[in-house]
């Protein structure tokens, strides 16, 4: 064999050796870079858990606790075992009931007529006493609303913290099995063609049905002290996605996910996502925009990917068009509903907001359940009190921040975002005086509700 012909098969032997070594090498430095990033997040947990911790013996080594008047003024115990029946249902103001229940007393009535088939009456076998139907849903309303101790309603309504228990699950159950089918599902086809009407009207977006959002729960360190309860921000929490149309209203919710959940695996694990995937969100035949076809839209964060019927603002960066940054402006603008939406659920049902010292599974029910009763309170626009939100001014505990996800978004959903920036461009040339991308309504105006009477009867 020639010589040359040696020399051509030891170039190749060695360009082959070479590629086999480079690959090992980039395999060996990927395997270090994924063994380094899983030790940096367990590390960073650890770190968040013992901040936790030790912020919480700060605080309860330097909170005093509370004395007697403290407590009378929280909620006042009266002398009498028969408040109930002696005070609230014979005296009792519209104030008063806002003030205890965070309800009024038609909106009470409703409830107890509604729920009468689930909660006929409640026997609690410890204490060989039946809990009538209304005094089973006061303690529950006062639980939700106020966020009250287990042993001041106990000692309130004179049952057994027990049977306080009992009434608060059995009520969010039979809230769930009997109201959501009325106040709270998917729409259908046409309803979401008035979502889309009702968010171009009132946020300036077209095609949009709905905001997306989490909101975390705080909750008291389970007793398995699982680490998956601690949420980014270094507290444990229970995750509530919402979805919401362009009133502030509730069309979808998904609970039970514990803090360290990230908002793209609960939205995969949701009733909405196999809904959108299976095509639910492309009306029959597609309406258009600017002569492309197109379906409906939900409006999110960063925290989720983005798809051809979910986006999200582009990434803050110096490189951004004009018509970019337009388009997260009227994005951002259109969030605020869902923003706004939460601030009001953890004002008026304050067990979302204060440290709820119940079971996990009892938490997601109540999320739930507090859900489908902000959705009540919308429809017969019950009053809001202002100093409800000034409660929501003694955080402890800060909403953790949005993270970009890691989750890969959809090749085709930029074509779409492409379609709407063009969209908001012609909006603008079209009408340069009165066009601003904030130009609609940050609350939105609540429809006039139906009447209630004083039995419970819309």
């Amino acid at each position: 064999m020639p010589r040359s012909y040696l020399k051509m098969d030891e170039a190749r032997d060695a360009a082959e050796m070479k590629y086999l070594l480079a690959s090992k090498i980039r395999r060996r430095k990927e395997e270090i870079q994924n063994y380094l990033s899983e030790r940096r997040t367990e590390i960073n947990k650890r770190i968040r858990y013992r901040r936790h911790l030790f912020q919480n013996y700060l605080r309860t080594r330097t909170s005093p606790s509370p004395d007697e008047e403290d407590l009378q003024h929280h909620v006042p115990i009266p002398a009498d075992p028969d408040w109930w029946e002696r005070v609230v249902m014979a005296e009792f103001g519209p104030e008063d009931w806002l003030d205890k229940f965070h309800v009024t007393r038609d909106i009470f009535f409703l409830l107890s007529s509604k729920l009468k088939p689930q909660l006929e009456q409640a026997y609690i076998q410890q204490s060989g006493q039946t809990i009538t139907l209304e005094r089973c849903i006061a303690m529950a309303l006062m639980r939700l609303s106020t966020s009250t101790e287990y042993c001041f309603i106990s000692e309130l309504f004179g049952v057994p913290i027990s049977a306080v228990c009992q009434c608060v699950r059995e009520v969010c159950e039979a809230i769930i099995l009997l109201l959501k089918p009325l106040y709270m599902q998917l729409p259908a086809h046409h309803e979401l063609e008035e979502h889309a009407e009702e968010f171009q009207t009132q946020w300036g977006f077209p095609h949009c049905i709905g905001v997306i959002d989490s909101l975390h729960i705080p909750i008291q360190t389970p007793s398995t002290d699982t680490q998956d309860c601690w949420n980014p921000r270094g507290w444990p929490s229970v995750v509530l996605q919402c979805l919401v149309n362009a009133q502030g209203t509730f069309w979808d919710v998904c609970s039970g996910f514990t803090g360290s959940t990230d908002d793209m695996t609960i939205l995969q694990s949701s009733e909405l996502w196999t809904m959108a995937e299976q095509g639910g969100l492309c009306p029959q035949p597609p309406k258009d925009l600017l002569g492309q076809p197109l379906g409906f839209l939900l409006l999110g964060d960063a925290a989720y990917s983005q798809q051809t019927w979910l986006l999200k603002c582009y990434p803050l960066a110096s490189s951004l068009t004009p018509q970019q940054q337009t388009f997260n402006i009227k994005l951002n603008h259109c969030h605020k509903v869902i923003e706004h939406a939460f601030q009001r659920l953890k004002a008026r049902w304050q067990c979302l907001h204060n440290r709820n010292d119940s079971n996990l599974d009892l938490v997601s029910k109540m999320a739930v359940a507090c859900c489908i009763l902000h959705n009540i309170c919308n429809v017969h626009n019950i009053p809001f009190k202002e100093e409800w939100i000034e409660a929501l001014s003694q955080n402890e505990c800060p909403q953790p921040t949005d993270v970009s996800t890691v989750y890969i978004d959809d090749p085709n959903a930029e074509a779409v975002r492409s379609l709407l920036c063009n969209y908001f461009e012609q909006e603008q040339q079209r009408n340069p005086s009165n066009w601003s991308p904030t130009s609609s309504p940050v609350v939105p105006i609540v429809q006039e509700p139906p009447q209630v009477d004083s039995t419970g009867t819309a």
